[in-house]
């Protein structure tokens, strides 16, 4: 057991570092690719500065995949599923951070990457007969993991934020796995911890690179992934990782329902989010990455410990953690547009 362990450890600090080396070098590469987010008045920055970071998350993490699966630590048929997604996702995100996709290629790469996941975990159409309730159930899956993929992009618009909440939810992810005795998927969410970590020191404000598409995609479908492991074993439910979510879910979902019901393009670039609001009026990137991660430490991870604790208990516990931050984001004004004339700081779409 100690020797597992320790293998385990040089692993994972082994993906922190190839992370935390291998940032530079992408940023390097950016700037002479000419991939640089110019600002503009929709922007959050306001010096010229490299994207496709994300790169190295998902360069790294995988690597840690596969030295885990060869090492038999982890199973095949994860890794598959993970891996497979995963490049599918970053690769298009990476593509993007390029030259501009068409939304609905992107979008049926995330589908795709959604259903390989629902049936790699159903044991592939092969194997999987399911009746209809089971195919609505499926449904459910896929769109909601396309909308994770999506909703991770549109929060992915200040300094640290998004690599924070990805740090945050995989290390919970991590302590629940292996409390739950899944040690090939808690050394998985491990590996992403440490990657998202190796790129944050090149990510604290100001910026010296931002995520980009490749990244934001890259964690939303691996987040997707780890959840949907989750509940389809029994470790951890579907009210735990709504609560570990919370602080993403809910000033996403808002916002983008905000905007429908005004006819406005939800799909399109804008600074309503309320992390943007909150950006916007303490003129501090860190200070709003900072107040998110206190919510998410302090408010929801006790939460989604009595979740995981009482399952049973677990839609009450995930309403009790959602009033306070709906009314939060609904207080802010999330999803409504402010006045140019009012905005100091913008908003990236391309993401930090």
């Amino acid at each position: 057991m100690e020797e597992f362990v320790r293998v385990e450890w040089l692993i994972v600090t082994g993906c922190f570092l190839g992370s935390l080396l291998l940032t530079p070098l992408i940023r390097h590469y950016a700037r002479c690719r000419h991939l640089v987010d110019v600002p503009n008045t929709r922007s959050s920055h306001v010096r010229p500065t490299p994207r496709g970071g994300g790169l190295a998350i998902a360069v790294s993490c995988i690597a840690g995949l596969v030295i885990l699966t060869c090492l038999h630590r982890f199973p095949f048929d994860l890794f598959s599923t993970l891996t497979g997604a995963g490049i599918l996702v970053a690769a298009v995100g990476f593509m993007d951070d390029h030259v501009d996709i068409s939304a609905r290629w992107r979008v049926l790469a995330h589908f795709a990457a959604a259903v390989w996941i629902v049936i790699s975990f159903n044991g592939f159409f092969m194997q999987y007969r399911p009746s209809p309730s089971e195919w609505f159930l499926d449904l459910f899956w896929i769109i909601s993991i396309v909308w994770l993929i999506n909703l991770y992009n549109f929060m992915d618009g200040i300094d640290t934020i998004a690599g924070a909440e990805a740090v945050f939810v995989s290390i919970s992810a991590t302590a629940l796995f292996a409390a739950g005795g899944e040690y090939g998927m808690a050394s998985a969410a491990a590996l992403l911890t440490v990657a998202v970590g190796g790129f944050l020191f090149w990510n604290l404000p100001p910026a010296r690179i931002f995520m980009g598409d490749v990244g934001s995609g890259f964690i939303g479908v691996v987040i997707g992934a780890f959840a949907l492991a989750g509940i389809k074993h029994g470790t951890i439910s579907i009210w735990v990782w709504l609560i570990l979510l919370g602080v993403f879910l809910v000033d996403s979902t808002i916002t983008v329902g905000r905007r429908i019901m005004r006819g406005q393009k939800w799909y399109s670039a804008h600074r309503s989010h309320a992390y943007q609001h909150g950006a916007r009026r303490l003129g501090s990137h860190g200070k709003v990455t900072a107040i998110v991660t206190g919510i998410n430490v302090f408010w929801l991870f006790p939460w989604a410990l009595a979740a995981y604790r009482w399952p049973n208990l677990g839609p009450l516990f995930a309403l009790f953690a959602y009033i306070p931050l709906l009314w939060l984001v609904v207080r802010i004004g999330a999803g409504i547009d402010e006045t140019m004339k009012h905005d100091t700081l913008g908003f990236s779409q391309k993401g930090v």
